[in-house]
């Protein structure tokens, strides 16, 4: 029976609350539950047969869920990259939503709610997979599973992963509309019956064991966030400079709480140095000198410039009194930040590209730094990612796979201000914790920065735009979890199992005249 044209209407402000709903799971604030209640209005705001109605009612829920998401986009770069992105990331629900329309005319998906939920399922996560990757390399911000931090379902980041956590929340909404259609239509049985799936769900998510002891000793680490000079209070070179102060001083003080010798080893955030010490003698002497104070290595967020042109952005070790003895360059830069793809072209809309004035090249190497701790009698090896790379997969697993017994997040908020950039970004860093199975730190220029134990629980934090530090014993773990081990090939799986029911369905259709076809969810 085809549905209404005021109840097609309807469909776009279910949407549109759905989307809001989602970002409202997100921190800040972190309601937590409203992820599935958000994806439980878009599966019944999707109801018509019509693959472009399907494609619009995507995008209305992309743009409430991302628009305000990412409002710190507007406070780093302006409204127009802000704008750009959200409806780019919209268009990939709206995508979403007309490869469900497609795949719903199968006949086995037509008649079937189980099959209904698995193709959903599959369909969105396919979706998030690609758009972690395409266009520029990707954009994974705003994937489901990291709206889950502080839920118990984050156990699943154990299991199998981001795609894994994504797909269970997206379930979970499924099971909620379907209960809700059932009651509609007074079908106690099947009501019971989805809410009794979707409490086995969270149950099972209890069951996933969390370990966190220690498996190879424990490493002393300082963490220090220096803070940044008030906007526009000293030109760029006495800003970089004021920061690398910060830092220097911020590393002095963690011996009010240390002894010289006791760290096994010193974090500074990304860009806890603009000035190169490779090349700038004075800035190698104010890292060497405090690096001697406190009588142990550190690992400074900085930035190279290549004789070639371009720049990295770079981790270097720093060794007392001997200097560099490891770097991990940052592999996934971001776009139309930290480079501008298509320069002249996107200069047609925005002169901001130009304030990028050297684009900044991707490494080629997994975030692997090895530190020689005497106390242990051995080498560790720190897992490290930088800034946004948390939220790619592949980075940080790669990072474990390699050898990473601990996980450090070095990021740059300052550009952000009081959005909740930081905080989005702090549950990434726990839910990462999880997957691997690994104690974390991010650490921040201006916070906010935290520890983490590697069931996710957060021992310290600091707030924004302070400076801070801390000291933490942190467990050195070396075994894999499954969602490590499992690398790529679920989401591969996925993938393909997307594609072939997108196929499917389109196949069914051809078979089945439109007439015959339901409009709505089985």
């Amino acid at each position: 029976m085809p549905v209404p044209p005021s109840a097609r209407w309807l469909t776009l402000l279910l949407a549109a609350a759905g989307g809001w709903f989602t970002r409202l799971a997100f921190p800040d604030p972190g309601l937590v539950p409203l992820a599935p209640v958000g994806m439980a209005l878009l599966y019944l705001a999707l109801r018509r047969d019509s693959a472009r109605w399907n494609a619009l009612v995507g995008l209305v829920w992309g743009l409430t869920c991302f628009g305000p998401m990412i409002t710190w986009a507007d406070e780093a770069v302006g409204p127009v990259p802000w704008a750009a992105l959200t409806v780019l990331e919209a268009g990939y629900v709206a995508l979403f939503g007309a490869a469900w329309a497609w795949a719903r005319r199968g006949h086995a998906v037509w008649r079937s709610g189980a099959w209904q939920l698995l193709a959903f399922v599959l369909l969105w996560v396919a979706a998030e997979e690609l758009r972690s990757a395409w266009p520029f390399g990707g954009f994974p911000w705003g994937r489901l599973a990291f709206s889950q931090a502080d839920s118990p379902l984050a156990a699943y980041m154990w299991l199998g992963g981001t795609p894994l956590l994504s797909g269970v929340v997206a379930a979970l909404g499924v099971l909620l509309a379907r209960a809700v259609l059932a009651a509609q239509q007074v079908a106690l049985g099947r009501t019971l019956g989805a809410l009794a799936a979707g409490g086995a769900v969270v149950a099972a998510s209890l069951l996933i064991p969390l370990d966190t002891v220690a498996e190879s000793g424990r490493l002393l680490v300082g963490a220090v966030q220096g803070n940044v000079p008030e906007p526009g209070r000293l030109d760029a070179f006495g800003e970089r400079r004021q920061v690398l102060d910060n830092h220097v001083a911020g590393t002095r003080a963690l011996l009010e709480q240390v002894a010289p010798g006791d760290l096994d080893v010193v974090l500074w955030p990304e860009n806890g140095t603009d000035i190169d010490p490779q090349v700038d003698d004075e800035a190698a002497g104010l890292i060497d000198g405090v690096a001697r104070e406190v009588g142990a290595p550190m690992l400074v967020g900085t930035v190279q410039y290549p004789e070639s042109g371009g720049r990295y952005n770079t981790a270097v070790l720093w060794q007392p009194g001997e200097g560099p003895v490891a770097t991990y360059s940052k592999q996934r830069p971001a776009p139309f930040a930290e480079y501008i793809p298509m320069r002249s072209f996107v200069r047609h809309f925005s002169d901001a590209v130009d304030l990028v004035t050297r684009d900044m090249l991707p490494g080629t190497e997994p975030g692997i730094i090895p530190v020689e701790v005497p106390r242990l009698g051995r080498t560790v090896v720190i897992g490290d990612v930088i800034c946004f790379e948390v939220a790619y997969d592949a980075i940080v697993r790669d990072a474990v796979a390699e050898g990473g017994e601990i996980l450090v997040v070095q990021t740059n908020n300052a550009s952000f201000g009081w959005t909740d950039e930081s905080t989005q970004q702090l549950a990434m860093s726990r839910l990462r914790a999880i997957e691997h199975g690994r104690a974390t730190v991010q650490i921040s220029t201006v916070g906010v920065s935290a520890v983490i134990e590697p069931n996710g629980a957060v021992t310290q934090r600091t707030e924004l735009f302070t400076a801070d530090e801390m000291v933490a014993s942190l467990p050195l773990r070396q075994s894999l979890t499954p969602a490590t081990r499992a690398g790529d090939r679920p989401a591969l799986v996925v993938d393909v199992l997307a594609v072939w029911i997108v196929l499917a369905g389109m196949v069914g259709a051809a078979r089945l005249p439109r007439a015959e076809r339901p409009d709505g969810p089985a």
